[in-house]
């Protein structure tokens, strides 16, 4: 079993593929907490979506968070810690294969959770201690030096950094590295990765953390949907009402709203550019 934290603000076209893709790419069993922040857009249709998936059974919880809810820090750090405070009381807590940090605008691959749970295997047989997380390569991650092979189909290179829109980490993570100081992140659009980093640092005595697979788990579409921080840190000056406008991208979620998710997941998968960023 697997539990996936999945971290939304507006952009519902690509939530629904970025579930759509869960659901037809996974092959192990999955708990999928969803945690909607700040959305401005659409509103009512993400109800409406969520409420239908509720009903289906196909969401293990939902929750939509206010500036109030997430203290005017940045959401998805705020979210994180509630996911971690939530999965911390579990008391089954440590029978998952692995937890999943995930982007909405993150479209998994087939058999993406498989190869996760490989090269986790892989990580505790070897007694590979200073691994708090598997992501894929290149996804951000530098200084790799240490190359391990996992199996016959891809390898691990290991090493910092690495950006969280898919990470893969171990049941004990929120106890072993910890929560966000969400002082630090008051009126900020950014940072929960770069805060992570100095814990992961620290939990480590500075050794390399992070574990990049040779083998693409997931495709980044921000490129295609827009990208919610990097407009809103771009507009910071920006009167809200205003600033808030500009993350609606409409004419982006017309355009994946009409294609099936066959058509879109052919549209990403052949994009050479699209497949070889993160």
């Amino acid at each position: 079993m697997i539990k996936i934290f999945l971290t939304v603000r507006n952009r519902l076209a690509i939530t629904k593929k970025c579930i759509d893709a869960m659901r037809k790419h996974s092959t192990m069993p999955y708990q999928l907490y969803v945690y909607n922040n700040q959305t401005n857009y659409k509103l009512k249709e993400h109800f409406d979506y969520f409420a239908e998936l509720y009903e289906k059974g196909l969401v293990t919880q939902v929750t939509f968070n206010t500036t109030a809810s997430t203290f005017n820090a940045f959401s998805k750090a705020a979210a994180c810690n509630m996911f971690g405070k939530l999965h911390q009381q579990d008391p089954t807590k440590n029978n998952y294969s692995f937890l999943l940090i995930l982007d909405n605008d993150i479209i998994l691959t087939p058999g993406w959770d498989k190869k996760l749970a490989q090269a986790w295997k892989f990580v505790l047989k070897s007694k590979m201690n200073n691994v708090k997380v598997i992501g894929q390569s290149p996804g951000g991650i530098k200084n790799k030096k240490t190359e391990v092979v996992i199996n016959e189909q891809f390898k691990g290179r290991i090493g910092k950094l690495g950006g969280s829109g898919l990470w893969s980490v171990r049941p004990n993570f929120f106890e072993d590295v910890g929560f966000l100081d969400l002082n630090l992140l008051v009126g900020k659009d950014k940072q929960h990765d770069q805060l992570y980093w100095r814990k992961l640092d620290a939990s480590t005595g500075g050794q390399p953390y992070i574990m990049g697979l040779s083998t693409k788990l997931g495709i980044h579409c921000g490129k295609v949907c827009g990208s919610v921080c990097n407009r809103l840190t771009r507009n910071r000056s920006m009167k809200e009402p205003q600033r808030l406008k500009m993350i609606e991208f409409k004419e982006a979620e017309e355009r994946i709203e009409n294609l099936t998710f066959d058509e879109f997941y052919k549209m990403i998968y052949e994009d050479k550019l699209l497949k070889a960023d993160w």
